[in-house]
């Protein structure tokens, strides 16, 4: 026999009292495990793929590398990793990476065992760094790129959510930020102040789906609603800050995440004690 794949329950290995395999309809397959004792009951985990197929990395970024290593900021060097990357059905050969230092790279991987860099957006230095996330609007041939507000108080400020034009995918081009309030509103509420997650139009019939609204959760900034049908003039079209959380170690809300389900209804959450926010959106 031959190990393929491992993963260690985030140490709660403890399994012992039954396993199932479950497939979904798009073909996803989740293996549920059975805990022997507390604290936890039951673990799922996903094994739709359990052999690694391809890799790729920035080059310069692993040790053995002949490249040079990339150059580093001055002020607020985060390195270089992967943060996120997402693929959609609507162009399943291209995978969009939010490389934290490494600004926004977009892969050809349409050979899985070779991934392929096709362009690479790297703005920091002068910017501080920290690509979060990469959404395709795929109708205008754009992007929305987040970079994660990661230090209280401003002190990493901007943080913004970019609009890049990749209509030459081999050139993305930055043409605008998501509009949002200036530092002196916010740097002194508390906690962090930017850009973080976004709504990322997953492809999924319980997702809202959208090349024209964009939803992103932006710390004490709370959560925030842009329109990009002109993508080089996006407006705000709502917003919505909660109440300082009680218990909060910042003493103010810090949104952290966002989801919309298909009937446009928004799910956030804070980053500390303030759990989940329902909202509707009334424009």
């Amino acid at each position: 026999m031959r190990l393929i794949g491992h993963h260690d329950l985030d140490g709660f290995g403890n399994g012992g009292e039954g396993m199932g395999l479950q497939q979904t309809r798009d073909g996803r397959r989740f293996m549920y495990i059975a805990h022997e004792s507390a604290p936890k009951n039951f673990t799922v985990v996903e094994v739709t793929d359990p052999r690694e197929v391809g890799r790729w990395w920035l080059p310069g970024t692993r040790v053995s590398d002949r490249e040079p290593p990339p150059a580093r900021h001055e002020r607020l060097d985060a390195g270089y990793r992967t943060h996120n990357t997402n693929v959609y059905p609507e162009r399943p050969d291209r995978c969009y990476v939010g490389y934290i230092d490494g600004g926004l790279v977009i892969l050809d991987i349409s050979d899985r065992t070779n991934p392929r860099q096709i362009s690479r957006l790297d703005y920091h230095p002068p910017a501080t760094g920290f690509t979060h996330t990469t959404l395709p609007l795929f109708s205008k041939d754009m992007l929305i790129v987040s970079d994660e507000a990661i230090q209280p108080g401003g002190k990493d400020w901007p943080k913004p959510a970019w609009v890049v034009d990749i209509h030459d995918e081999t050139r993305p081009m930055i043409i605008g930020t998501l509009p949002i309030p200036a530092p002196e509103e916010f740097a002194e509420v508390g906690g962090r102040f930017g850009a973080h997650n976004l709504h990322e139009n997953y492809p999924l019939p319980t997702s809202f789906r959208s090349d024209d609204l964009v939803f992103g959760a932006f710390f004490n900034a709370g959560v925030r609603v842009f329109d990009t049908s002109n993508p080089w003039r996006p407006v705000e079209v709502g917003h919505y800050i909660p109440e300082p959380p009680a218990g909060s170690p910042f003493g103010a809300a810090q949104m952290n995440d966002v989801y919309v389900d298909e009937n446009r209804i928004i799910y956030a959450i804070d980053r500390f004690t303030g759990g989940l926010y329902i909202m509707e959106l009334t424009v």
